[in-house]
Protein backbone atom coordinates (compact mmCIF):
# COMPACT_ATOMS: atom_id res chain seq x y z
CA UNK A 1 0.00 0.00 0.00
CA UNK A 2 1.08 3.57 -0.64
CA UNK A 3 2.40 5.51 2.32
CA UNK A 4 0.08 8.18 3.66
CA UNK A 5 1.10 11.67 4.71
CA UNK A 6 -0.85 14.37 6.52
CA UNK A 7 0.33 17.95 5.97
CA UNK A 8 -1.08 20.71 8.15
CA UNK A 9 -1.03 24.01 6.28
CA UNK A 10 -0.83 22.30 2.90
CA UNK A 11 -2.07 25.45 1.14
CA UNK A 12 1.04 27.47 1.99
CA UNK A 13 4.26 27.79 0.03
CA UNK A 14 5.95 24.88 1.79
CA UNK A 15 2.85 22.72 1.93
CA UNK A 16 2.29 22.88 -1.81
CA UNK A 17 5.91 22.02 -2.63
CA UNK A 18 5.92 19.18 -0.10
CA UNK A 19 2.66 17.83 -1.51
CA UNK A 20 4.18 17.80 -5.02
CA UNK A 21 7.23 15.96 -3.74
CA UNK A 22 5.27 13.32 -1.84
CA UNK A 23 2.83 12.72 -4.69
CA UNK A 24 5.82 12.19 -6.95
CA UNK A 25 7.05 9.56 -4.50
CA UNK A 26 3.75 7.70 -4.71
CA UNK A 27 2.23 8.85 -1.42
CA UNK A 28 -1.42 9.40 -0.66
CA UNK A 29 -1.44 13.01 0.53
CA UNK A 30 -3.94 14.54 2.92
CA UNK A 31 -3.90 18.14 4.03
CA UNK A 32 -5.47 20.77 6.22
CA UNK A 33 -6.06 24.34 5.12
CA UNK A 34 -7.54 27.46 6.62
CA UNK A 35 -10.86 27.95 4.81
CA UNK A 36 -11.81 26.61 1.39
CA UNK A 37 -9.17 24.49 -0.43
CA UNK A 38 -10.46 25.89 -3.74
CA UNK A 39 -9.07 29.32 -2.77
CA UNK A 40 -5.41 28.19 -2.80
CA UNK A 41 -3.94 28.78 -6.25
CA UNK A 42 -0.74 26.91 -5.40
CA UNK A 43 -2.79 23.72 -5.01
CA UNK A 44 -4.72 24.07 -8.27
CA UNK A 45 -2.54 21.67 -10.32
CA UNK A 46 -2.64 19.12 -7.49
CA UNK A 47 -6.14 19.46 -6.10
CA UNK A 48 -7.62 16.41 -7.82
CA UNK A 49 -4.86 14.24 -6.35
CA UNK A 50 -5.17 15.54 -2.79
CA UNK A 51 -7.60 14.79 0.00
CA UNK A 52 -8.48 17.31 2.66
CA UNK A 53 -9.15 16.79 6.34
CA UNK A 54 -11.57 19.00 8.24
CA UNK A 55 -9.32 20.21 11.02
CA UNK A 56 -9.62 23.60 12.66
CA UNK A 57 -6.37 24.06 14.53
CA UNK A 58 -5.80 24.06 17.44
CA UNK A 59 -8.91 21.92 18.03
CA UNK A 60 -7.45 18.78 19.60
CA UNK A 61 -10.48 16.60 18.88
CA UNK A 62 -10.40 17.58 15.19
CA UNK A 63 -6.77 16.53 15.06
CA UNK A 64 -7.35 13.21 16.80
CA UNK A 65 -10.34 12.39 14.59
CA UNK A 66 -8.32 13.14 11.44
CA UNK A 67 -5.47 10.93 12.63
CA UNK A 68 -7.86 8.08 13.36
CA UNK A 69 -9.54 8.40 9.98
CA UNK A 70 -6.42 8.87 7.85
CA UNK A 71 -3.96 6.65 9.73
CA UNK A 72 -0.97 8.53 8.29
CA UNK A 73 2.54 7.12 8.20
CA UNK A 74 4.00 10.63 8.28
CA UNK A 75 2.71 13.90 9.74
CA UNK A 76 4.21 17.23 8.71
CA UNK A 77 3.20 20.18 10.85
CA UNK A 78 3.62 23.30 8.70
CA UNK A 79 0.53 25.31 9.66
CA UNK A 80 1.29 28.65 11.30
CA UNK A 81 1.09 32.38 10.80
CA UNK A 82 4.29 32.99 8.84
CA UNK A 83 4.55 36.77 8.36
CA UNK A 84 6.91 37.75 11.17
CA UNK A 85 6.19 41.53 11.43
CA UNK A 86 2.44 40.91 11.72
CA UNK A 87 2.99 38.85 14.87
CA UNK A 88 3.44 42.14 16.75
CA UNK A 89 -0.04 43.26 15.65
CA UNK A 90 -1.61 40.37 17.54
CA UNK A 91 0.97 38.82 19.87
CA UNK A 92 -1.69 37.03 21.92
CA UNK A 93 -3.38 35.48 18.91
CA UNK A 94 -0.07 34.57 17.27
CA UNK A 95 1.29 32.91 20.39
CA UNK A 96 -1.95 31.13 21.25
CA UNK A 97 -2.35 29.73 17.74
CA UNK A 98 1.27 28.58 17.45
CA UNK A 99 1.42 26.95 20.87
CA UNK A 100 -2.03 25.39 20.61
CA UNK A 101 -1.54 23.97 17.13
CA UNK A 102 1.76 22.20 17.68
CA UNK A 103 0.57 20.92 21.07
CA UNK A 104 -2.63 19.51 19.55
CA UNK A 105 -0.84 17.78 16.69
CA UNK A 106 1.95 16.33 18.80
CA UNK A 107 -0.45 15.06 21.47
CA UNK A 108 -2.77 13.69 18.79
CA UNK A 109 0.08 11.77 17.18
CA UNK A 110 1.24 10.22 20.44
CA UNK A 111 -2.31 9.19 21.38
CA UNK A 112 -3.72 8.08 18.02
CA UNK A 113 -0.77 7.33 15.75
CA UNK A 114 2.39 6.84 17.85
CA UNK A 115 4.09 4.84 15.07
CA UNK A 116 3.87 7.79 12.65
CA UNK A 117 6.89 9.93 11.76
CA UNK A 118 6.30 13.55 12.85
CA UNK A 119 8.20 16.55 11.46
CA UNK A 120 7.71 20.06 12.85
CA UNK A 121 8.56 23.15 10.81
CA UNK A 122 10.50 25.46 13.11
CA UNK A 123 12.24 28.65 12.01
CA UNK A 124 15.57 30.46 12.25
CA UNK A 125 13.58 33.12 14.11
CA UNK A 126 13.95 30.92 17.21
CA UNK A 127 17.53 32.20 17.40
CA UNK A 128 16.47 35.86 17.26
CA UNK A 129 19.58 37.54 18.64
CA UNK A 130 22.02 34.66 18.10
CA UNK A 131 25.04 34.17 20.30
CA UNK A 132 27.03 32.74 17.39
CA UNK A 133 27.26 32.94 13.62
CA UNK A 134 26.48 30.65 11.91
CA UNK A 135 23.69 29.09 13.95
CA UNK A 136 23.67 25.36 14.65
CA UNK A 137 21.28 22.91 16.27
CA UNK A 138 23.04 23.64 19.59
CA UNK A 139 22.76 27.44 19.37
CA UNK A 140 20.77 28.78 22.35
CA UNK A 141 17.25 29.95 21.58
CA UNK A 142 16.74 33.72 21.89
CA UNK A 143 13.61 34.75 19.91
CA UNK A 144 12.89 38.44 19.41
CA UNK A 145 9.29 38.30 18.15
CA UNK A 146 6.00 36.61 19.13
CA UNK A 147 6.35 34.54 15.97
CA UNK A 148 9.85 33.43 16.95
CA UNK A 149 8.75 32.67 20.51
CA UNK A 150 5.89 30.51 19.25
CA UNK A 151 8.25 28.62 16.95
CA UNK A 152 10.72 28.17 19.80
CA UNK A 153 7.96 26.60 21.90
CA UNK A 154 7.04 24.19 19.10
CA UNK A 155 10.68 23.27 18.56
CA UNK A 156 11.22 22.60 22.26
CA UNK A 157 7.95 20.69 22.66
CA UNK A 158 8.86 18.42 19.75
CA UNK A 159 12.03 17.44 21.57
CA UNK A 160 10.14 16.99 24.83
CA UNK A 161 7.60 14.61 23.25
CA UNK A 162 10.39 12.68 21.56
CA UNK A 163 12.19 12.22 24.87
CA UNK A 164 9.15 11.46 27.05
CA UNK A 165 7.10 9.25 24.72
CA UNK A 166 9.71 7.84 22.36
CA UNK A 167 7.82 8.93 19.25
CA UNK A 168 9.63 9.65 15.98
CA UNK A 169 9.39 13.45 16.29
CA UNK A 170 11.87 15.79 14.57
CA UNK A 171 12.09 19.54 14.21
CA UNK A 172 13.38 21.28 11.08
CA UNK A 173 14.95 24.66 11.84
CA UNK A 174 14.17 26.24 8.49
CA UNK A 175 16.14 29.33 7.56
CA UNK A 176 14.60 31.81 5.11
CA UNK A 177 13.30 29.92 2.09
CA UNK A 178 11.56 31.62 -0.79
CA UNK A 179 9.86 30.93 -4.11
CA UNK A 180 7.44 32.47 -6.60
CA UNK A 181 4.68 31.15 -4.31
CA UNK A 182 5.59 33.53 -1.49
CA UNK A 183 2.75 35.98 -0.75
CA UNK A 184 3.47 39.53 -1.86
CA UNK A 185 3.72 40.99 1.66
CA UNK A 186 6.97 39.11 2.25
CA UNK A 187 10.16 41.10 1.66
CA UNK A 188 11.63 38.91 -1.06
CA UNK A 189 8.45 38.76 -3.08
CA UNK A 190 7.87 42.48 -2.56
CA UNK A 191 11.31 43.10 -4.05
CA UNK A 192 10.98 40.78 -7.06
CA UNK A 193 7.47 41.96 -7.84
CA UNK A 194 8.58 45.59 -7.44
CA UNK A 195 11.51 45.14 -9.82
CA UNK A 196 9.26 43.45 -12.38
CA UNK A 197 6.55 46.12 -12.08
CA UNK A 198 9.02 49.01 -12.43
CA UNK A 199 10.67 47.40 -15.47
CA UNK A 200 7.25 47.08 -17.12
CA UNK A 201 6.33 50.70 -16.39
CA UNK A 202 3.59 49.77 -13.92
CA UNK A 203 5.26 51.43 -10.92
CA UNK A 204 7.93 54.07 -10.33
CA UNK A 205 9.58 53.18 -7.04
CA UNK A 206 9.92 50.56 -4.33
CA UNK A 207 9.94 51.52 -0.64
CA UNK A 208 11.90 49.34 1.76
CA UNK A 209 13.32 49.39 5.28
CA UNK A 210 16.83 48.48 6.43
CA UNK A 211 18.93 47.11 3.55
CA UNK A 212 21.84 45.98 5.74
CA UNK A 213 20.01 43.08 7.40
CA UNK A 214 21.54 39.75 6.40
CA UNK A 215 19.75 36.45 5.84
CA UNK A 216 20.40 32.94 4.61
CA UNK A 217 18.03 32.58 1.63
CA UNK A 218 17.25 29.28 -0.06
CA UNK A 219 14.59 27.77 -2.33
CA UNK A 220 11.50 26.32 -0.66
CA UNK A 221 11.44 23.40 -3.09
CA UNK A 222 14.86 22.31 -1.82
CA UNK A 223 13.90 22.70 1.83
CA UNK A 224 10.80 20.50 1.76
CA UNK A 225 12.98 17.68 0.48
CA UNK A 226 14.87 17.94 3.77
CA UNK A 227 11.60 17.51 5.68
CA UNK A 228 10.90 14.28 3.80
CA UNK A 229 14.43 13.00 4.41
CA UNK A 230 14.03 13.73 8.12
CA UNK A 231 10.89 11.61 8.25
CA UNK A 232 12.77 8.81 6.49
CA UNK A 233 15.56 8.55 9.05
CA UNK A 234 15.73 5.56 11.36
CA UNK A 235 16.21 7.83 14.38
CA UNK A 236 14.48 11.20 14.89
CA UNK A 237 16.54 14.35 15.40
CA UNK A 238 16.52 18.11 14.84
CA UNK A 239 18.25 19.72 11.87
CA UNK A 240 19.24 23.18 10.70
CA UNK A 241 18.10 23.49 7.09
CA UNK A 242 19.98 26.32 5.40
CA UNK A 243 22.36 27.17 2.56
CA UNK A 244 25.14 28.36 4.85
CA UNK A 245 25.49 31.58 2.82
CA UNK A 246 24.69 35.06 4.11
CA UNK A 247 23.38 37.86 1.87
CA UNK A 248 22.16 41.34 2.71
CA UNK A 249 18.79 42.73 1.71
CA UNK A 250 20.73 45.15 -0.49
CA UNK A 251 22.30 42.22 -2.34
CA UNK A 252 18.88 40.67 -2.89
CA UNK A 253 17.53 43.98 -4.20
CA UNK A 254 20.54 44.52 -6.48
CA UNK A 255 20.21 41.02 -7.95
CA UNK A 256 16.49 41.46 -8.62
CA UNK A 257 16.91 44.80 -10.40
CA UNK A 258 19.92 43.55 -12.35
CA UNK A 259 17.71 40.76 -13.69
CA UNK A 260 15.47 43.40 -15.34
CA UNK A 261 18.38 45.60 -16.43
CA UNK A 262 17.84 48.43 -13.93
CA UNK A 263 19.99 50.20 -11.33
CA UNK A 264 18.17 49.64 -8.05
CA UNK A 265 19.55 52.88 -6.56
CA UNK A 266 17.42 54.89 -8.98
CA UNK A 267 14.18 53.25 -7.86
CA UNK A 268 14.44 52.10 -4.22
CA UNK A 269 13.56 54.52 -1.42
CA UNK A 270 14.06 54.05 2.32
CA UNK A 271 10.85 54.04 4.34
CA UNK A 272 11.17 54.20 8.13
CA UNK A 273 7.81 52.50 8.58
CA UNK A 274 9.25 49.24 7.23
CA UNK A 275 12.26 49.18 9.57
CA UNK A 276 11.97 46.67 12.43
CA UNK A 277 14.64 48.25 14.61
CA UNK A 278 15.83 46.34 17.68
CA UNK A 279 13.25 43.59 17.10
CA UNK A 280 15.10 42.47 13.97
CA UNK A 281 17.91 39.92 13.92
CA UNK A 282 21.01 41.49 12.30
CA UNK A 283 22.26 38.21 10.79
CA UNK A 284 20.67 34.78 10.59
CA UNK A 285 22.78 32.24 8.71
CA UNK A 286 22.67 28.52 9.31
CA UNK A 287 25.26 25.77 9.43
CA UNK A 288 23.75 22.83 7.48
CA UNK A 289 26.61 20.42 8.28
CA UNK A 290 24.43 17.99 10.23
CA UNK A 291 21.82 17.86 7.45
CA UNK A 292 24.56 17.29 4.89
CA UNK A 293 26.24 14.54 6.92
CA UNK A 294 23.17 12.74 8.28
CA UNK A 295 20.54 13.34 5.58
CA UNK A 296 22.74 13.68 2.53
CA UNK A 297 20.95 16.98 1.94
CA UNK A 298 22.20 20.28 0.62
CA UNK A 299 20.58 23.23 -1.08
CA UNK A 300 20.66 22.81 -4.85
CA UNK A 301 19.39 26.26 -5.87
CA UNK A 302 21.88 29.12 -5.56
CA UNK A 303 21.13 32.68 -4.48
CA UNK A 304 21.24 34.22 -7.96
CA UNK A 305 19.15 31.40 -9.42
CA UNK A 306 16.53 31.88 -6.70
CA UNK A 307 16.24 35.62 -7.32
CA UNK A 308 16.08 35.07 -11.08
CA UNK A 309 13.35 32.45 -10.70
CA UNK A 310 11.20 34.82 -8.65
CA UNK A 311 11.69 37.84 -10.92
CA UNK A 312 10.88 35.82 -14.04
CA UNK A 313 7.70 34.50 -12.42
CA UNK A 314 6.60 38.01 -11.46
CA UNK A 315 7.30 39.34 -14.95
CA UNK A 316 5.07 36.59 -16.31
CA UNK A 317 2.29 37.46 -13.85
CA UNK A 318 2.42 41.18 -14.64
CA UNK A 319 2.92 41.16 -18.41
CA UNK A 320 -0.81 41.07 -19.23
CA UNK A 321 -1.41 43.99 -16.90
CA UNK A 322 1.39 45.94 -18.59
CA UNK A 323 -0.09 45.24 -22.03
CA UNK A 324 -3.56 46.51 -21.09
CA UNK A 325 -4.39 50.13 -21.98
CA UNK A 326 -4.48 52.41 -18.95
Amino acid sequence: MARRALITGIGGQDGSYLAELLLGQGYEVFGTVLGNPEEYESLAPLRDRLRFAEVELPNAEDVRRALRDIEPDEVYHLASASFVPASWDDPVGTSTAAVGAVSAVLDGVRRERPEARFVNAASAEIFGAPSEVPQRESTPLAPLTPYGAGKAFGHSLTGAFRRRYGIHASSAILFNHESPRRPEQFLTRKVTRGAAAISLGLEDELRLGDLSTRRDWGFAGDYVRALWLMASQEEPSDFVIATGESHSVEEFVAAAFEEVGLDWRQHVRFDESFARGAADSPELVGDPAKARDRLGWQAETGFDELVRMMVVADLELLKDQAASPR
